[in-house]
């Protein structure tokens, strides 16, 4: 059964009526117990009803707020990031100087697969990830579990909060991100840690290289579908600034190269590159594109598969030295 969010439990705090009148229809222990199950039920079947679009799915919680299918295609897809990620920062999970955490969460946990492998690797600890989407596993390590929650909804941690929170990849998903992070620092322990991994997600080329080509219009088209839908794009180069706004202190910032293909010539770039390459070949130009595209540009699905297969074969061409700068920040909320 999915749990009830977190945005649900706190208005049900602060908005509750003075006088809560009782439902008398149904009169013994029985009926109420049949009446519960009715009403979990239901919960469960609004979590569950996914949107079908263009021949993806969608995640139907919060319908529409996250413009990416959540379909055993994408899943795939972003296990396959999950790797590129690790390649990225040599096999390292989180780069904050954390010491045997006891409760953590991961925002925004997709496949849930960040969680697991925290889980697995601190056993002490509490892992706890949320997504708008049920799609993690059932068979995970005991000291795991997935909640359903919208993250840029109104939390209900700050009276049970973390001493690690962790977040990736969160670029042309969330709204307001300085309003996120003020919502970290409220809910994680004095001395605990906050730690974003994050895109700037608009490509560069030092040689120009990028420039006039199908990459750099499809880039150009999609974010700008998302910009116009509120979302950020780029908070891979604001992210120090808005941890130090918060309030966190001893604020660490790293800049990483993720290349597109093979053609750098240093022998770890190379398998960044060939990782990148491979996520975006496994359906991840037209799942960045076709809901953003479709909804908010009034593009056809057959002119953003276009977009996606010029793009695709542009990707392919060596001569086009495209990269993205990844940024890894984290820090501390204060002792005091």
């Amino acid at each position: 059964m999915a749990e009830t969010s977190a945005q649900e439990q706190t208005t049900a705090t602060n908005n509750s009526p003075a006088n809560v009148e009782v439902d008398t229809s149904f009169e013994n222990d029985s009926s109420y117990g049949d009446e519960l199950s009715s009403y979990t039920a239901s919960l469960t079947s609004s979590v569950l009803d996914y949107r079908h679009e263009n021949g993806r799915r969608y995640h139907g919680y919060h319908d529409g707020s996250y413009l990416l299918p959540n379909d055993e295609t994408e899943n795939d897809r972003l296990d396959m990031v999950h790797e590129l990620c690790l390649q990225v920062l040599h096999r390292k999970l989180y780069l904050a100087p954390i010491n045997k955490p006891q409760r953590v969460i991961d925002l925004a946990t997709g496949t849930g697969i960040w969680a697991i492998d925290f889980a697995d690797l601190h056993p002490q600890a509490e892992v706890i990830g949320c997504d708008l989407s049920p799609t993690q596993p059932s068979l995970v390590p005991p000291n795991v579990k997935f909640l359903v929650d919208d993250i840029e909804s109104e939390w209900a941690y700050e009276k049970n909060p973390f001493d690690f929170i962790h977040a990736r990849n969160l670029f042309v998903s969330i709204r307001d991100f300085p309003r996120l992070v003020q919502q970290c620092y409220r809910s994680v322990k004095p001395g605990g840690w906050v730690e974003f991994q994050d895109l700037d997600g608009y490509p560069h080329s030092e040689d120009g290289s990028l420039n006039g080509t199908a990459l750099e219009t499809y880039y150009n088209e999609v974010y700008g579908a998302f910009e116009k839908a509120g979302y950020e794009t780029r908070p891979g180069p604001k992210l120090e600034q808005w941890l130090k706004d918060a309030g966190f202190v001893n604020v660490h910032a790293e800049r990483f190269i993720l290349p597109y293909g093979v053609w750098p010539k240093d022998k770890h770039l190379k398998k960044v590159g060939a990782w990148n390459q491979a996520q975006a070949e496994a359906n991840g130009f037209e799942a960045g594109a076709l809901a953003a595209l479709t909804r908010h540009k009034q593009w056809t699905k057959e002119e953003v598969l276009i977009l996606a297969s010029q793009a695709r074969a542009d990707g392919r061409n060596r001569n086009i030295h495209m990269f993205f700068n990844f940024y890894v920040v984290y820090g501390q909320r204060p002792e005091n």
